[in-house]
């Protein structure tokens, strides 16, 4: 069909002259409404795009784009012409330039105008979309009547993710369809931390009502390019830059507003030089922010439906949302817990086969590639993700030798607590927690010997185990806790961690066995202080009793706490003398040094059964070095002689049986109310501009210069 005389037009055989494409791009942000079925969609996604605007003049087209679209409708149109030229690329055997710039284009196009009226929406319905366009409208005959055009928009740009492989061809098409993604998902930015039933996500929620198929390719293929990572090829064109290769029209929104439009970090960043990270791949990080964010999403369940049973909802009048939150099953979740390594058959251990659709892929490969990528705090989540939700990727960890290639850069990190944030080592302390949860793993990382610990600054640590390094840098977490974040949480995690890893210990370092002691003394003052100080106020008389109360009730509940971690310190020091004490002569050592600090807690009605365990080594120990007879003072190598002599003649005789403790790791009852929020601050962490106005899922800070884009006059 041709256009109206009116319409832009292109140059001669094709070619785009500065003026035409200025028509073109006016023409789609003005008040003129093209039918779907016009030649000006062709026209305009087969621009090359080469054209600079300056910021005021993209703002403008914004505006007036949103201002025009609720009778346009031209979003609704180049979304649908976006997911045709998906349709051409997923199905011809081999796919032209022309065919990958003009979805390259409507992919991009899409993004700049989407993003500006997520951003500055003014109703949390997203009316201001306007994507109810008219199905009898030429050229829709073969539209699907019954999906929506987000429906319609979400299977095509899911389907190319997870059918078509990433090419040095295809490479720039999936790198604006993922951040792609990451727009249309970005609805989730305006509604609050807590998911209610009237939040609406139109293109998230539509992404969950895919079928299984689709739903598992996609897992699939965003994990492969996360292991695989892909480059961007450097000395590539792609389509929409400019003959100089200098960004062009849309290019110039990206760069020069950020804020308002797109982000600098979507602009290609693919051609800078590889030499400056050679392990980063832009198509694996936003390949892993968008499975990110399709894991951890909840559609809560609404007033009038009851929880899902065989994918039927049914009306419940009773069903009280506010008391009791339900959230719809997310499949992207789900297909992830039940992804399989691919190395085993197609039916699982049991000879069951699979319901649907699995997600297969190495888990060698995805070990190999956590354990590269584990500074990225996202990788972290993926890691977390994983071990918490998929029991057969957890029980391929706990089964590998080589440990280290996931322990050593998480104990990094928790080494360098102070550079972190407080999420990211909340993530890595549930990690370990996980996996000390299995008395594999503990025997396993005391028998792993490490040749040297470059990172660890303090001391020279040569030949030690996985284990004892384990415990070193975990009570170096509790003191720098301690004295900076004083987060209850986090002490627990720590302490929890050392419990279960106690009787297991198999030769202990001296250094990680004088750590234990030295950590049972800081809290051990600690907590005198404390008793110091409620004895103080409790004699102290005050004119405003009421406030004296209020303290006096704090420094109660803080005793009670410092008393669960010091009995918690000497159930772990128990476990080892109990259960594994000839092989930890270090351990026997470092409690006979420090035995005085012990004493205080002798009597203590919380600690003295474990402390009489403790003492039975004690005694048993000091009247064998009373028995020896020396020649000149006792040496450390000498007293270690002695212990190491005696070790072997240990019978446990008078030691106490405590039950083991063991700590298990369990969500929060809302775990959502973390994991949605803390994805998209990594998402803004990596340069995804939003206005921080519109930002309703955590507190930001607004700046000056960060004045929302629908504040700017047209």
């Amino acid at each position: 069909m041709g256009v109206a005389p009116s319409t832009p037009r292109l140059g001669e055989a094709g070619a785009a002259s500065p003026g035409a494409a200025e028509q073109m791009f006016a023409a789609l942000v003005g008040d003129r409404a093209y039918p779907v079925s016009s030649e000006f969609w062709t026209q305009l996604l087969e621009l090359p795009l080469t054209q600079q605007w300056p910021r005021d003049r993209v703002l403008q087209a914004c505006h007036a784009f949103a201002q025009n679209n609720y009778h346009t409708k031209h979003l609704a149109k180049i979304l649908i012409h976006l997911v045709w030229c998906l349709q051409e690329c997923t199905s011809a055997s081999s796919v032209s330039s022309s065919v990958y710039r003009k979805a390259i284009n409507a992919a991009y196009i899409s993004s700049i105008f989407l993003k500006f009226i997520i951003e500055n929406a003014k109703a949390d319905n997203w009316q201001e979309l306007c994507l109810d366009i008219d199905k009898d409208e030429k050229g829709l005959e073969n539209f699907p009547s019954d999906q929506s055009v987000e429906y319609f928009l979400m299977k095509g740009v899911l389907n190319y993710i997870g059918s078509v492989d990433v090419s040095p061809e295809s490479c720039y098409l999936h790198h604006e369809l993922l951040n792609l993604m990451l727009v249309l998902m970005s609805t989730q930015l305006c509604s609050g931390p807590s998911p209610e039933p009237k939040d609406v996500h139109p293109f998230i929620d539509a992404a969950m009502l895919q079928d299984s198929p689709i739903v598992a390719s996609v897992v699939q293929k965003l994990l492969l390019n996360f292991v695989r990572r892909p480059q961007i090829p450097s000395n590539g064109s792609h389509p929409v830059f400019s003959d100089d290769g200098g960004p062009g029209v849309l290019q110039r929104v990206g760069s020069a507003a950020a804020n308002f439009v797109l982000l600098p970090y979507y602009t290609f960043n693919y051609f800078v030089s590889a030499s400056a990270e050679g392990a980063t791949s832009q198509l694996a990080d936003n390949s892993l922010l968008v499975l990110l964010i399709l894991i951890h999403y909840r559609k809560c369940i609404s007033m009038n439906e009851s929880i899902p049973t065989d994918g039927v909802y049914m009306s419940d009048s009773n069903t009280n949302v506010k008391d009791a939150p339900a959230f719809h099953e997310n499949p992207y979740c789900k297909a992830l817990n039940n992804a399989k390594d691919i190395q085993f058959d197609h039916a699982d251990v049991e000879g069951n086969a699979q319901n649907g659709p699995v997600v297969r892929l190495s888990f060698a490969s995805l070990f190999d590639a956590l354990g590269t990528c584990l500074k990225d705090e996202s990788s972290v989540l993926l890691l977390y993700s994983l071990v918490h939700g998929n029991c057969d990727f957890q029980e391929y960890v706990l089964v590998r030798t080589d440990l280290d290639t996931l322990l050593m850069p998480i104990l990094e990190m928790l080494y360098n607590a102070s550079r972190k944030t407080s999420n990211q080592i909340y993530m890595l302390l549930i990690i370990l927690l996980i996996l000390s949860q299995d008395s594999t793993f503990n025997a396993s990382v005391h028998k792993l010997v490490l040749p040297s610990v470059p990172w660890y600054q303090e001391r020279l640590m040569h030949q030690t185990s996985l284990g004892s390094l384990m415990v070193v840098v975990l009570i170096r977490t509790i003191k720098y806790n301690l004295s900076k974040l004083r987060d209850v949480y986090l002490h627990t995690n720590c302490l929890a961690i050392l419990a279960n890893m106690g009787p297991h210990a198999h030769r202990l370092s001296a250094y990680a066995s004088q750590r234990l002691v030295s950590l049972f003394d800081m809290l051990s003052r600690k907590y005198a202080k404390l008793a110091e100080l409620k004895n103080d106020k409790a004699l102290k008389v005050t004119s405003d009793q009421m406030e004296a109360d209020i303290i006096s009730d704090d420094t109660s509940t803080e005793l009670h706490i410092y008393t669960d971690f010091l009995r918690i310190v000497l159930e772990i020091i128990n476990a080892i003398l109990t259960y594994a004490l000839p092989r930890n002569p270090e351990v026997v050592y470092a409690v006979l040094h420090r035995q005085e600090v012990f004493q205080p807690f002798k009597n203590h009605p919380r600690f003295n059964e474990l402390l009489e365990n403790i003492y039975t080594v004690l005694d048993f120990f000091n009247s064998r070095m009373d028995m020896q007879q020396l020649d000149g003072e006792w040496s450390v190598d000498k007293v270690l002689e002695l212990i190491n002599k005696n070790c072997r003649s240990w019978r446990g005789e008078g030691m106490k049986m405590f039950t083991q403790l063991r700590f298990t790791y369990e969500q929060e009852s809302h775990p959502e109310e973390f994991f949605i929020p803390y994805a998209w601050r990594l998402i803004l962490s990596r340069g995804f501009s939003f206005n921080p106005g519109a930002i309703n899922l955590f507190p930001v800070e607004i700046h000056v210069d960060d004045s929302p884009s629908s504040e700017q006059k047209v």
